[in-house]
């Protein structure tokens, strides 16, 4: 039987854990709105449902015994956030004082930048791989991990809005400096790249 009581406060406090896909919910929520974020952020769930899947077969065993598929993924995914920490910077000098010159990206682009970040969000790995199996009963495996998986996307949707809020509010006290904040986001997520490749293969247990 899974431990809810200690399950949900634990597992909500790693979706609220600030890590890259929160920072696109937070950088999204403060130029297209909080609507903007979450229609984004479908695009981290469609990917973590399947990855949730791939753990439970066992992804914790392929990235701790498979050296170079880890490193693939590693480098991938630290690449690709400090591309779009550059283009955050870049973009920012763009940006006005007015609505209209704060959605910098279309929907479209948002949701593949979450969908994207998220595959190789190493937050999630170590959620789904070392984190989820503590909480399962062998005798109903499957059920387990589809529960859990299901407590795990939900809670992730309320980070989503939590963190798109945060951003909103901020560029609605702070407009003049939008430019700032964007900056900001784009040399964060330029520090996550740069930590996501130094990071150590996971041991396995």
């Amino acid at each position: 039987m899974i431990d809810w009581y200690f399950f949900i406060p634990a597992c909500f406090a790693l979706n609220l854990a600030f890590g890259p896909n929160n920072l696109l919910a937070m950088t999204n929520g403060a130029r297209g709105g909080v609507l903007f974020a979450q229609k984004a952020a479908i695009g981290r769930l469609i990917v973590f449902a399947p990855m949730i899947v791939v753990s439970a077969v066992g992804l914790s065993v392929v990235l701790s015994t498979s050296a170079i598929v880890f490193s693939l993924v590693k480098i991938a995914g630290a690449a690709y956030l400090i591309w779009l920490g550059v283009s955050l910077w870049r973009s920012s000098s763009g940006l006005g004082k007015s609505n209209e010159s704060i959605i910098t990206v279309t929907p479209y682009q948002a949701f593949r930048s979450e969908a994207i970040v998220a595959c190789s969000n190493p937050k999630a790995i170590f959620i789904f791989a070392a984190f989820f199996p503590q909480f399962i009963d062998v005798s109903a495996y499957w059920q387990g991990y589809a529960l859990l998986g299901v407590a795990f996307l939900l809670m992730e949707a309320i980070a989503v809005f939590v963190y798109a809020c945060a951003g909103r509010f901020a560029s609605e006290i702070a407009a003049d400096k939008l430019p700032l904040i964007q900056r900001l986001s784009g040399l964060t997520m330029c520090v996550f790249g740069a930590l996501l490749l130094v990071s150590p293969q996971p041991q396995r247990n």
